[in-house]
């Protein structure tokens, strides 16, 4: 009797969580799925108050967009997303391995610091930052764009490639000093490949973030506007149908960017539950 009591508490709890699987698959993949049919829903069928599930499709909107320029925004914030990259780990690589492997004065409160220069609203900088930008003459330019997704972005990858390095274990790097290699050999062929995992999906973090911020795009830039700044001015005005083609451009890129990456998201968090 006890043991068939055990095995129905077991199916309770197996059933039970798959089915908070299930509801939280579903809460963050019903969006995607709504955004995608209404992109390609035809006018007729989104407006039929009797219809869930449209039955006509066409790629108008899809064209409309493209006439609008929305192809320029998107190779924009690419642009953007990857320099941000770039800048970001040329930064925050250096800056995370020595608060990661080195003890000196003031670290701690630096570090806090670093973690504290986020708490500041953007809008409270976005006139002087207008300001700066035009004196400097990079308004309107991608590269400005980009420095300041990097402000951004910076504090967290500093604080997330500590962590990793500070994962890496110090006895590697003491062995291959001892078999020959330099401080900069050890790093590169040591310690990186073990944290590359990490890295990876610290890059994917700031992906992501470039690519959905909206505010300082919009504000610092006219012509060269990245995907967000381009939806906020010239689709929101537009039908919703084209607003859900817009949000279905707005999401396919970065999907793509994680399922390519996905083998080393999936690597670091094998290496975190170990």
């Amino acid at each position: 009797m006890m043991h068939e009591s055990n095995i129905i508490k077991y199916y309770v709890r197996r059933l039970v969580l798959a089915g908070l699987v299930i509801l939280a698959v579903s809460w963050i993949i019903a969006p995607f799925i709504i955004s995608m049919l209404y992109a390609f829903t035809s006018p007729d069928d989104y407006y039929d108050p009797k219809l869930i599930i449209p039955l006509h499709y066409t790629l108008r909107h899809i064209q409309t967009l493209l006439a609008l320029g929305v192809d320029k925004a998107i190779m924009n914030s690419i642009i953007v997303a990857l320099m941000t990259i770039l800048i970001s780990f040329a930064l925050g690589l250096p800056a995370g391995y020595a608060f990661a492997k080195y003890v000196f004065p003031g670290r701690d409160a630096l570090r806090l610091l670093i973690i504290g220069l986020r708490m500041f609203p953007i809008m409270v900088i976005a006139i002087p930052l207008v300001t700066l930008y035009m004196r400097l003459g990079l308004d309107d330019t991608l590269l400005g764009v980009a420095l300041a997704h990097t402000a951004m972005a910076l504090p967290f990858v500093i604080i997330i490639t500590s962590s990793i390095f500070a994962g890496v274990p110090k006895e590697l790097e003491e062995a291959a000093l001892v078999f020959g290699l330099d401080r900069k050999g050890a790093f590169l062929r040591i310690t990186m490949p073990l944290a590359l995992p990490g890295l990876t999906a610290a890059a994917i973090f700031t992906f992501i973030m470039s690519w959905n911020e909206v505010f300082i795009a919009s504000v610092l830039t006219l012509t060269n506007r990245t995907l967000p700044a381009f939806i906020l001015t010239s689709a929101m005005a537009a039908p919703d149908f084209i607003k859900f083609a817009a949000g279905f451009i707005m999401v396919v890129p970065a999907m793509v960017f994680v399922f390519i990456a996905r083998r080393y998201l999936i690597t670091m968090w094998g290496i975190t539950l170990r």
